[in-house]
């Protein structure tokens, strides 16, 4: 793999001219979990990320991942620092901005799917088809990860790769600008987790959505436009990749 380090956004505000989608600075977040005691899960986090590219976080456990990602989604909200989307401020939205701002704009995909059983893949998709601004339709969704033929079977049907597409084909049928996967293959073997990265390496290439994995695997990171490594809560390294490597090609 080739790569190239980068310098940090302080010092870089754009990424061949152009201005960043979602932009990030001085991120911290403090929890108080009981007494005196004090966490800093983030440390005062710096980062621009791009429309249509790929970036892969990498970090060991409690090295604030999570965190970052559900600030960047609108989930969680920092103790401190700013950040806006294509230039709207969102630190201090209101509970009305940030749901619309999640509904409309942001996809998150998890380690556990999160479908409903009693619907099938088609019905699951649908749910947020139903609400979203301007969806694909539940067909279109599924096609896109390779799961035409099987919307019409219940989740209790489907392999745990396939479940998990079924929940990609979910989060982008809303056609977001912003995919957030936290862990998406941590209960997969190698084989079905390379199923479900291709998926959203499609999406990513097809739709122009800026997708940003959580992962501990440094594997994967061969198939980013960048990698940004975390420890304690604060950027430690972003190097981008010269070439993305094919999904297919990696092994872990």
């Amino acid at each position: 793999m080739s790569e190239d380090l980068i310098p940090g956004p302080e010092q870089d505000n754009t990424l061949d001219g152009r201005n960043p989608l979602l932009r990030a600075r001085g991120l911290t977040k403090v929890y108080h979990p009981g007494g005196d005691v004090e966490v800093r899960a983030l440390n005062g986090v710096d980062l621009d990320l791009y429309e249509g590219e790929l970036v892969v976080l990498l970090g060991p456990s409690g090295s604030g991942k999570s965190t970052l990602l559900n600030i960047l989604g609108g989930l969680d909200a920092p103790t401190e620092g700013e950040l806006t989307f294509r230039g709207e401020d969102l630190t201090d939205a209101d509970d009305r901005t940030l749901t619309q701002y999640r509904r409309d704009a942001v996809g998150f995909i998890f380690q556990f799917y999160n479908l409903i059983p009693s619907l099938t893949a088609r019905e699951n998709v649908a749910l947020i088809t139903e609400i979203a601004r301007n969806p694909m339709l539940p067909e279109e969704a599924l096609a896109l990860v390779d799961l035409g033929d099987r919307m019409d079977h219940f989740p209790s049907q489907l392999s745990g790769g396939q479940q998990q597409r079924v929940a990609i084909s979910r989060a982008i049928a809303k056609r977001p600008e912003v995919l957030l996967c936290d862990e998406p293959t941590g209960s997969l073997d190698v084989k079905t987790g390379i199923t479900v990265l291709e998926a959203i390496e499609r999406v990513n290439q097809d739709l122009g959505t800026l997708a940003v994995i959580i992962t501990h695997n440094a594997a994967i990171a061969e198939m980013a436009d960048r990698v940004i490594h975390l420890s304690d809560g604060r950027i430690t390294e972003i190097h981008a990749n010269r070439e993305r490597r094919p999904v297919r090609s990696l092994v872990w």
